[in-house]
């Protein structure tokens, strides 16, 4: 027997609350304690926000805009937990994710910036990167992995080769995620206490607490020297996940003239069905065991 559209709508909706509810799972997750009505006025505002970027993914694609968006911050600032935010309701076609491992040896002997270009848009595309070139200025500055030269290179650099992304249609967004040294000392340690999470702290997150002046020295510097106009810096307040996210997403929402985008109406055509076709059993000896 078919399902009735009553049905159908049914289980339509079901669907959409089952992945609200993986939402909240995955917010849940960040173990903050709030009440009941603050997490309703965070999800409520998430959802309205991701339904603009929906709304500017349109836009993206309709005028051939090309973005640039770089996440930078300490280790644990949450710049992971926003660009998540950012993509989930995108097309990974359009808003794409560039988080890139350390330089290989083939790669430290390209010019600097080279790794990165790859990956930077066509027309219709947002490219976020989770966190960029100014690994320079940051963590090879402090861990001693490039010379006074090199680091002193990348900030002539740096400006004019951002500049040329702009001056060739390429709009950059550069967010500094700020978090206190209480903050990320309260970060690591849940980390360090949650089996999921351990992963996330490698032998040089731990090191970069120990060195958190010598970060902040390097932070300072780099934010006063590749400020310009063509690319400025934003600083998102990041001791509140929650409220980073809302703010850094509202944000970039107001970075870019869009609208909505009229879309066809979607008629779902009628599947063809054929006299001759018969649907062949699939063996029992390759189906998944129904455990749940």
């Amino acid at each position: 027997m078919s399902p009735t559209d009553d049905d159908l709508i049914r289980r339509i909706h079901r669907d959409l609350q089952d992945s609200y509810d993986e939402e909240l799972e995955l917010e849940l997750d960040d173990h903050d304690n709030v009440d009941k009505e603050s997490r309703k006025q965070y999800f409520n505002e998430l959802f309205r926000l991701q339904g603009e970027l929906v709304k500017l993914q349109d836009w993206v694609v309709n005028t051939g805009h090309k973005v640039v968006i770089l996440f930078e911050g300490r280790d644990a600032a949450g710049k992971g937990g926003v660009i998540k935010r950012i993509t989930q309701r995108l097309n990974p076609r359009v808003a794409r994710v560039a988080a890139l491992p350390a330089p290989n040896d083939r790669e430290r002997t390209q010019w600097y910036f080279q790794r990165y270009a790859s990956h930077l848009p066509a027309a219709g595309e947002m490219v976020l990167f989770d966190r960029s070139w100014y690994n320079r200025a940051g963590v090879e500055r402090v861990m001693g992995f490039c010379t006074d030269d090199q680091y002193e290179e990348f900030f002539r650099s740096a400006p004019e080769f951002e500049r040329m992304l702009v001056r060739s249609g390429i709009q950059l967004i550069k967010y500094w995620f700020s978090i206190s040294d209480e903050e990320q000392q309260l970060r690591f340690m849940g980390r360090i206490h949650d089996p999921l999470k351990q992963w996330k702290l490698s032998p040089m997150d731990l090191e970069s607490r120990r060195r958190w002046e010598d970060y902040t020295r390097a932070k300072e510097v780099m934010l006063e020297r590749t400020h310009i106009a063509e690319a400025p810096w934003w600083v998102v307040q990041a001791d509140d996940k929650k409220k980073a996210r809302l703010n850094c997403i509202h944000h970039l929402l107001q970075q870019m003239p869009y609208r909505e985008i009229e879309r066809p109406a979607i008629v779902l055509p009628p599947r063809e069905r054929h006299q001759d076709y018969a649907r062949q059993p699939v063996p029992p000896d390759i189906v998944v065991p129904e455990i749940y």
